[in-house]
């Protein structure tokens, strides 16, 4: 299958599942609103969320992926598979242990995460109340994660990419049975439901993963020099791999510390940044890890550095407009998605400025996804953590100078320049070592690219100026105005990429059927 083939299957399911996210999203919106029980189930939600994509998709991913890789092209399917069980049999017990010691130690856990919900009491009884309902979700979400990479090494991506869409379906069926009485307590309700759509998605792709042959069904205890060279690499990919991630837990943690409804409406605004951080980010990071390392081990240096620069390429030409589009139209987005029942015209336009914030970093967040690649394919995971830690000093440094002037918005501009400088410090190290050297097309291709871009984003900026009085609104005529708006600044980005010869028709669909 062609890179950019495997990027559109990760991509589309990932769509379709983040789109079910703002169904969600908006359901959470009218029922809990911005305050008290919001801030605490999001804390409750972000907590092993944020720890399942560090150490579960982030550095177990970015470890375990070139290693099944290398077992599979070297020795064949039965050492893969027996390499998988004693992964399996390891983390298995790893995760256990961590989640009991969680669950006993939920309230001294929660201090650290959001201590600043310890003035208020009630508060952090719900988010400990929450929180011991959804951690173990990670159990069940990072096992998923390892059969996600099996299945993404073996080049079937559509199953792990669509798993997420359950927990969607499982949250919104929560709240649907609140509304018709059937479940009492709307943050429970969700809570229980996080759990549930964790064991579902462990259940889904363990059956898909067993029609391959690798599935690791028997979990052995046994270490073995390959499972501890799983371990260490994972040790400092945690933060090369995960570096976003850490900056949205620290986000949470000062954000816990401004006034009431701070948490939720960073949470808002990352879930609509995550739409193309999802789509494109992710799916680039699952296609051209095992793509990488099936050409290293193969020996053939020359086409890794073409992936990768055309997944670079690939990935701007969807991202930079997407940003764009996030910061003129944050207002209005945020307002027609969101603003209904408990959450009203001020937690909207607080939100919408968080999203603008966190829309200027997009880029970043998806050329981190598009370069950490290159050195993990190389089972290098110790150069990216000497990157992250300079963005993670530099993201907290940023936040507690803005915090007092900017509020939560300052939370997220902090995160989107730190990760600016990751990615910069990524892309100059692959240069210096002459693993990533952008040619002619690439660096003309991103000078047309954030050219058609900036020229779509007066297109927005007109339109949504022409469409105030609908965009205002959050029923049918402004969801209709917020469409029309999004078709229209798609419709003259598509046309200024082919004009400005950003891509072409003809090369999509060639590079679609490759492979």
């Amino acid at each position: 299958m062609s890179l950019v083939r495997a990027i559109a299957t990760v991509g589309g399911w990932t769509m379709g599942s983040r789109v079910l996210g703002f169904v969600r999203d908006m359901f959470i919106a009218a029922f809990l609103g911005a305050g008290q029980v919001s801030d605490a189930f999001f804390v409750a939600l972000q907590f092993p969320n944020i720890f399942r994509r560090l150490f579960a998709e982030g550095a177990f991913n970015a470890a375990f992926v070139p290693l099944f890789a290398g077992e599979l092209t070297e020795n064949g399917r039965a050492a893969a598979k027996e390499f998988a069980q004693r992964v399996f049999g390891v983390m298995l017990l790893i995760l256990i242990v961590l989640s009991v010691l969680v669950e006993i130690f939920m309230p001294e856990v929660m201090s650290v995460v959001a201590g600043g919900f310890a003035d208020e009491p009630e508060k952090f009884q719900l988010a400990v109340d929450f929180a011991r309902l959804t951690f173990p979700y990670l159990l069940f979400v990072s096992l998923s994660a390892m059969l996600g990479g099996i299945l993404n090494t073996l080049e079937k991506f559509a199953a792990a990419a669509a798993a997420p869409i359950l927990l969607n379906v499982v949250l919104i069926g929560a709240l649907i049975g609140v509304s018709q009485g059937l479940l009492p307590d709307p943050g429970l309700a969700l809570s229980w439901g996080v759990l549930i759509a964790g064991i579902g998605q462990f259940v889904w792709l363990a059956a898909v993963c067993a029609r391959t042959g690798v599935m690791p069904i028997v979990p052995k205890l046994v270490m073995g020099p390959r499972v501890r060279r799983l371990f260490a690499l994972m040790g400092p990919g945690i933060l090369g791999a995960g570096v976003y991630q850490i900056n949205v837990l620290i986000g949470v943690r000062l954000a816990s510390e401004l006034p009431e409804g701070s948490v939720a409406f960073l949470y808002f605004a990352d879930r609509v940044n995550q739409l193309p951080l999802g789509v494109v980010g992710a799916a680039v990071g699952v296609a051209l890890l095992p793509l990488l390392s099936r050409q290293l081990k193969a020996g053939d240096t020359g086409a890794a550095r073409e992936s990768q620069k055309r997944a670079i390429e690939f990935a701007m030409l969807l991202t930079i407009p997407a940003a764009a589009a996030l910061v003129v139209i944050a207002d209005p987005l945020v307002t027609v998605l969101f603003q209904r029942g408990a959450f009203d015209a001020g937690d909207a336009a607080a939100t919408g400025q968080a999203l603008a914030a966190f829309a200027l970093g997009l880029p970043a967040y998806v050329l981190i996804k598009a370069l950490a690649p290159g050195f993990f394919a190389r089972e290098d995971t110790a150069t990216p953590i000497k990157i992250a830690a300079i963005a993670l000093v530099a993201n907290v440094a940023l936040a507690l100078s803005l915090m007092p002037v900017l509020a939560h918005v300052g939370i997220a501009l902090a995160t989107a320049v730190s990760s600016w400088l990751n990615a910069a410090l990524l892309a100059a190290l692959l240069y210096r070592r002459g693993l990533l050297d952008p040619d002619a097309r690439l660096v003309g291709r991103l000078l047309r690219i954030l050219a058609a871009s900036a020229l779509m984003g007066v297109g927005l900026w007109l339109g949504a100026a022409l469409m105030a009085g609908q965009l205002a609104r959050s029923d049918v005529p402004g969801i209709a105005a917020l469409a029309v708006l999004v078709v229209v600044g798609v419709a003259i980005y598509g046309a200024l990429a082919q004009l400005l010869r950003a891509t072409s028709l003809g090369e999509m669909r060639e590079m679609l059927r490759r492979g």
